[in-house]
């Protein structure tokens, strides 16, 4: 029997990460450029992709750096076009571009949610259509939609209606896109996590009222670290899940059983 692990390694294969600017992009960058794949970093602030790009090079990786608007059709071509010209075949997408604001929903600007919808939802649809139309041609390839498990169940105490309709709007996609592109080679999935601490969370992880109201609705009894994402969506852009498509895996603590 072969070994079970090398199921998990991207080694050759190139990986696209939208949102790879900070957080959980970070996180997921160096994950698979630790398993093997050439990395493209793409978001809207550059030079923090330059720091990211920098770490995994002096780990031995390779990375290359694509300034990119996904709400914008014309930079989501470009990014197609540098990602193929620097290492050819995209393997895996990533689509973790994302942001929140958090306001009751009666007082949120139409500006406001539009942003949303145009960065989570229509910037996701972009780039899984774009890089599918390669992914299809070659029959293969797997895309992973990071979306949230406020994308599954509410919230209510934390005002964020925008963002969990862009993210339920991500896990209805994932289905869709798998369901019209599985018998032509292309899995697309979507990764669902709770309570982690990022740069949308900071607040919220230095407040001990409010880390005291996770750790009581969270049956793990606490909020998530980012190096616990790393297994699943190593898990869902390799071949270990060769058999998997339009699955939500949510990596909350169980926050969304109870």
């Amino acid at each position: 029997m072969s070994d079970p692990a090398r199921l998990f390694r991207l080694d050759g294969r190139c990986a696209v990460v939208t949102g790879a600017s900070s957080g959980m992009g970070v996180a997921f960058a160096q994950a698979l450029a630790s398993a093997g794949a050439r990395v493209v970093l793409a978001a809207r602030r550059e030079e923090l992709l330059n720091e990211v790009a920098l770490g995994i090079r002096a780990s031995g990786g390779e990375a290359l750096v694509v300034r990119c608007d996904v709400a914008r059709e014309e930079e989501v071509d470009a990014l197609v076009e540098r990602a193929r010209a620097a290492f050819g075949f995209v393997d895996v997408l990533v689509n973790n571009a994302g942001f929140t604001t958090v306001v009751p929903a009666e007082q949120q600007s139409l500006a406001d949610w539009q942003a949303h919808v145009d960065v989570m939802l229509t910037g996701s649809f972009l780039c899984a259509q774009r890089f599918g139309r390669e992914m299809l041609a070659a029959g293969k390839g797997s895309i992973v939609n990071v979306a949230s498990m406020l994308g599954v169940v509410a919230s209510g105490q934390v005002r964020q209606a925008a963002y969990a309709a862009a993210k339920g709007g991500q896990v209805n996609l994932t289905r869709e896109l798998a369901a019209q592109w599985a018998r032509r080679g292309v899995r697309v999935n979507a990764l669902a996590p709770g309570w982690f601490p990022t740069e949308m969370t900071g607040d919220m992880f230095q407040d001990e009222r409010s880390m005291k109201w996770l750790r009581g609705r969270t049956p793990m009894g606490r909020g998530g670290e980012l190096g616990e994402l790393a297994g699943p969506l190593l898990f869902l852009a390799s071949d270990a899940s060769s058999f998997v498509t339009g699955h939500v895996l949510v990596v909350d603590g169980g926050w969304t059983i109870v």
